[in-house]
């Protein structure tokens, strides 16, 4: 992670309808303390109680979200059923090394997406049901999970946390976070130059000139969207090439896709799908491929003759250069 930046973005007309809610499951997606995004890289304590962190064999591996009391989003690429004695899940924690008010359970269950696909990244979803129900407080909440209905326009702001290496080769002990704009999926495939590498079960953000996203250990964990006073998860962190590189985006599992699966799945409380759609117009409909080849750079000419950078002139001023030359000449031997 890097530091947070404010995007700007267009003013819209946002609409939040509330699916799956029910009296057993309190509000999702609030925050009880801090009631506001503070400056900085590290996050405060309480900001983002879904936040999740998975240990494999004692060791960090992943993030993830609370989602209920007692299930957990995060990647398929992160685990596989293989790893259920293996793998513990952290919540409440604002230090993944010591912190007060975390609380750690091993699993019961993991269920990883059906068509899940390790080359592709495709329907990079799992879910982990916890050996017991956590109890919620200022620090443990669950998230809302942005329904099938969702729509998120390019330029969003959404957030993204965990505890993955900031960029210098290390993952830090705070939980970090990053404030990206989504990025259509019309610009990301041509960023990705692949049109069949970023499906519709997928979600991109992040700035076009880089310098700000996800990276190796935040797998799993949420990329979310406030509406008022509501947080609503829009992605699963999936992957990326390389990390905050200019015009490539991170790239998220599209949590709105997969409403049917994990209300299928999810057992005991039932989580909470918000609806968030945007009106107006996305300027993502009509993003088109640039076609325009880059500049050829060429070496700086070491003399200095008139001429001697020519080969960075337009071809208008190669002409007029040219045209100027000839009337000199002209000038010249009528003068003779």
């Amino acid at each position: 992670m890097a530091l947070q930046q404010s995007v700007c973005g267009f003013t819209v007309m946002i609409f939040l309808l509330c699916t799956g809610c029910h009296s057993q499951m309190p509000a999702c997606g609030r925050v009880q303390v801090n009631t506001r995004i503070v400056g900085g890289q590290e996050a405060a304590p309480g900001m983002w109680p879904w936040q999740a962190v998975l240990f494999s064999n004692g060791e960090f591996s992943c993030g993830g979200s609370l989602i209920t009391n007692q299930w957990v989003l995060t990647a398929a690429h992160c685990l596989s059923i293989e790893d259920l004695n293996t793998t513990s899940v952290q919540l409440g924690a604002q230090n993944r090394t010591s912190d007060p008010n975390a609380e750690s359970r091993t699993l019961e269950d993991i269920v990883c997406h059906p068509d899940y696909d390790s080359d592709t990244y495709n329907n990079d979803v799992c879910l982990l049901k916890l050996s017991a129900p956590v109890q919620f407080n200022q620090y443990i909440q669950p998230v809302c999970l942005a329904s099938q209905s969702s729509t998120f326009h390019d330029g969003t702001s959404s957030w993204v946390t965990g505890f993955g290496d900031n960029g210098f080769g290390y993952s830090p002990d705070v939980l970090q976070e990053v404030n990206v704009p989504i990025v259509g999926p019309n610009r990301c495939r041509c960023y990705y130059g692949d049109s069949n590498e970023i499906t519709d079960n997928m979600l991109c953000a992040g700035l076009e000139n880089g310098g700000k996203d996800s990276c190796q250990g935040d797998s799993g964990g949420p990329l979310v969207i406030l509406r008022d006073s509501t947080w609503i998860q829009g992605g699963v962190v999936s992957f990326g090439q390389g990390c905050a590189q200019p015009e490539k985006p991170g790239v998220y599992a599209r949590v709105s896709e997969y409403q049917d699966w994990i209300s299928q799945t999810v057992t005991g409380m039932e989580p909470s799908f918000v609806t968030y759609w945007m009106g107006g117009m996305d300027m993502d409909q009509h993003f088109m491929c640039s076609t325009m080849e880059p500049p050829i750079v060429t070496p700086t000419p070491t003399d200095d003759t008139l001429f001697g950078g020519a080969e960075h002139l337009s071809h208008f001023t190669h002409i007029l250069s040219l045209s100027a030359l000839a009337v000199l000449l002209h000038v010249f031997v009528g003068s003779m």
